[in-house]
């Protein structure tokens, strides 16, 4: 796992609108990552609309927002298309990023024990330094919380 205010290894995963995301490219920006369990599901689907609907507040904060889950580029696709997000899903198949920011965790669903995402959201400073984490995170009020974060330390985030 990365620790609070230590610099983010680069990585690179394919993303929808036919690209493929580096953190080395957005640096000079903030960025939200939050890891989702699985597209078109409940609980990630009012996530993801959460943080559509506070998009322009975190670009008006010069923040890139992107969706991080297992599924395929083309499932982020069509749940990008279907909700509407203007912003990136990035497709981590082999779970490479997933274990870099450590989100994989076995889970309990129908009193089954199951490997899956734990929802977490990491903020990125502009030169590539972890500032802030949630992790298990409960959706309602949670994109407000970030928006809140971003704000309340944006001149740190931006000019350290």
């Amino acid at each position: 796992m990365i620790a609070i205010d230590s610099v983010v290894s680069n990585f690179e995963l394919p993303s929808t609108s036919d690209k493929n995301f580096s953190l080395a490219e957005n640096l000079g920006k903030i960025i939200v990552i939050y890891f989702y369990p699985k597209d078109d599901t409940p609980g990630c689907t009012t996530e993801g609309q959460d943080f559509r609907d506070h998009w322009r507040d975190f670009i008006e904060r010069n923040c890139v927002i992107v969706g991080v889950s297992r599924d395929s580029i083309k499932s982020h696709e069509h749940f990008k298309e279907k909700m509407q997000f203007p912003f990136e899903l990035l497709s981590d198949v082999d779970e490479v990023v997933c274990q870099q920011f450590g989100v994989m965790k076995l889970k309990n669903m129908y009193g089954k024990q199951v490997r899956g995402i734990e929802r977490s959201t990491f903020v990125i400073d502009a030169e590539g330094k972890l500032r802030k984490e949630w992790r298990g995170v409960k959706v309602p009020g949670h994109v407000e919380e970030v928006l809140n974060f971003v704000t309340e330390h944006y001149n740190s985030l931006v000019i350290n």
